[in-house]
């Protein structure tokens, strides 16, 4: 599977998850997680709906959101991450 990380992705990971050591390894298990089984109930993935319909979240902590949509039968695209408040 492909992954493809938004602009908006990109600069909120840096800003928000990448100084705090604890959430960045806990992304990297859920993103891991995530390639190996999007399936797995610990990751809550879900298809958002409203402003957001077409798209789908996953949990990295209890508050911290991926928001993603695929764009190819092989490839996802992350776009936003951040707190429930801060992606929705």
């Amino acid at each position: 599977m492909k992954f493809k990380f938004h602009k908006v992705f990109v600069k909120h990971f840096d800003k928000r998850i990448k100084p705090q050591q604890n959430l960045l390894q806990q992304y990297i298990t859920r993103y891991q997680l995530f390639i190996i089984d999007r399936k797995n109930p610990l990751l809550n993935d879900h298809q958002l709906t409203g402003d957001l319909q077409g798209k789908r979240s996953f949990n990295v902590t209890g508050d911290i959101r991926v928001v993603y949509r695929q764009i190819e039968s092989e490839a996802m695209e992350f776009l936003d991450i951040g707190s429930h408040n801060q992606v929705y």
